[in-house]
């Protein structure tokens, strides 16, 4: 992904400071210059804010490799569906040569999500570039790749024209897009 670090050293003296959160940030109340967020549906960017759409992230359903040989090698365990806290049961259930069975295991964050696939809980649906780098985890078979989102660099108001704000725009769309086949799912599949 975009190394910042390279940014902090090509421009030592823009003054930085990096917020990783899944809350929104309130742009026009300036808890941030610049916003990254995944959208699926442009129409719900406020009308305030300059967008630069940024590569499609796609995502995929994945599940512990050890538990994909298992099933192939006839094992009976039921194959749980993992959702992050009280979102509803996946659409992908029903696909696919496996049939995810029986009530959802909830997990409160995508670290809990990543670490029950792992240990084979189930499957879960994942960004591609977090399930397609994990060694303990495989794309499960039949299901495609689905489009979840697009990535957005937000800015608000005159904002956008500052020194600062401009240059690193600039550059974290230019890496975005340097990484846009992996964001997409198009990346080496351990399956």
């Amino acid at each position: 992904m975009p190394d910042i670090a390279d940014f902090a050293r090509l421009h030592p003296d823009i003054e930085m400071e990096i917020v990783s959160t899944g809350e929104v940030v309130n742009l026009t109340n300036r808890e941030a210059d610049v916003a990254i967020r995944m959208v699926s549906n442009r129409k719900t960017l406020p009308l305030n804010l300059h967008g630069l759409k940024g590569p499609d992230l796609l995502a995929g359903v994945y599940m512990s490799r050890d538990r994909l040989a298992a099933w192939r090698a006839g094992a009976p365990d039921p194959i749980r569906p993992i959702v992050i806290g009280g979102q509803a049961l996946p659409d992908w259930v029903d696909e696919g040569e496996f049939r995810a069975t029986g009530v959802p295991f909830r997990t409160p964050d995508a670290d809990a999500q990543i670490a029950a696939a792992r240990q084979g809980i189930g499957m879960t649906k994942l960004p591609c570039f977090v399930g397609d780098a994990d060694h303990l985890l495989a794309r499960v078979p039949g299901i495609d790749v689905k489009s979840r989102a697009a990535i957005w660099l937000l800015t608000q108001g005159e904002t956008r024209k500052t020194k600062r704000v401009r240059l690193f725009t600039e550059f974290i769309s230019h890496r975005l897009a340097a990484y846009a086949p992996l964001l997409a799912g198009r990346s080496i599949s351990r399956c």
